[in-house]
């Protein structure tokens, strides 16, 4: 299965490529004037430190030199890893020209609105079971 999900804000709307791997989650999420590949994150489902019977990941993550997108990544892989309890890898390339600090606030609530809409997506019965 592979498949596109946009966000629609109107302001600093990101973009994400989703594919399953067998069981597992491919995502590449981009947007802005230059998409690229700045970050790169693996996440893995594990029981939660706080209460084993829930289920959290880990990420370990490489961000390319200058880029800021380990953030974004770690955050989307480690939610995906544990709605889904799969491996995750995403791959972040975000970039506007002198983005404020607010769009970077809009950028970090757009990544978080790509995510539910991913879960939403892969929970209508054509994907992982969650």
């Amino acid at each position: 299965m592979e498949f596109t999900v946009r966000t629609d804000t109107g302001q600093y709307d990101l973009d994400a490529g989703v594919r399953l791997v067998g069981q597992d989650l491919l995502v590449a999420i981009w947007g802005g004037e230059r998409p690229h590949i700045g970050a790169v994150a693996v996440a893995q489902p594990r029981p939660s430190l706080k209460d084993p019977k829930v289920t959290s990941a880990t990420a370990s993550v490489i961000c390319l030199l200058g880029h800021k997108e380990d953030e974004l990544a770690k955050a989307a892989s480690e939610v995906l890893a544990s709605a889904l309890n799969t491996t995750v890898v995403v791959t972040a390339g975000i970039h506007w020209d002198d983005l404020s600090p607010s769009g970077i606030e809009k950028v970090m609530e757009n990544s978080g609105t790509l995510v539910e809409l991913i879960l939403k997506r892969l929970a209508g019965g054509n994907g992982l079971d969650i």
